[in-house]
């Protein structure tokens, strides 16, 4: 009798968080810029900005996701964000992306736990800025991030301004790519480079 009651108490709870899950991002959805068919998001979600973030279809995502673009930052800086996750992207875990100039996330590309992408710094490392706090210097950037399709990016990479990853690339876990990555690559390390490349 306990085992019964245990199992119709695990059933009511997980209907209760796909309730939960659903009535969450039916409020959402309206926020983006755009979304598109079959879109999977789990509570709790961090955001800000997202009429700046353009989904497309089967996007899932798990709990702790951040999405973050800035159109305007302490008062005195204006930028025109755009972050575009192409079809069938998948995040996990306790992901975070943020964006002030462009990111880019091709189909089918898979980003494990831990993941941070972004597209700018808080200020310059320079004796003006060092005498500032960090949260009050002014973001800057080197440029978007295009992360092209069918990528892996590994638990805990950081992916840096400025940066193109290829199409069919995987990054290693815990890595921290500064510059370009080719298609068909295997990049780890800090900062990453390529340890293999992917013959056809």
């Amino acid at each position: 009798m306990l085992l019964y009651f245990c199992r119709f108490f695990l059933k009511i709870i997980s209907l209760t968080n796909k309730l939960h899950d659903s009535v969450y991002w039916y409020v959402y959805k309206k926020t983006f810029g755009k979304v598109g068919l079959n879109i999977k998001i789990k509570a709790p979600f961090i955001s800000h900005g997202l009429e700046n973030v353009f989904i497309g279809d089967n996007f899932t995502a798990d709990r702790n996701l951040k999405i973050r673009t800035f159109s305007s930052y302490n008062g005195r800086q204006h930028f025109t964000p755009k972050l575009i996750i192409c079809d069938n992207v998948s995040v996990q875990t306790d992901c975070h992306i943020s964006c002030i100039n462009s990111i880019y996330i091709g189909s089918g590309t898979l980003i494990a736990s831990g993941v941070y992408i972004s597209d700018h710094f808080h200020g310059a490392a320079n004796h003006l800025d060092i005498k500032t706090s960090p949260a009050e210097r002014d973001l800057s950037s080197k440029g978007g991030v295009s992360i092209g399709k069918n990528v892996w990016i590994g638990e805990r990479a950081i992916i840096l301004p400025g940066v193109n990853i290829g199409d069919y690339t995987i990054i290693g876990a815990n890595s921290v790519v500064t510059k370009n990555i080719p298609s068909y690559s295997i990049a780890c390390g800090v900062p990453a480079r390529i340890i293999k490349t992917i013959d056809l």
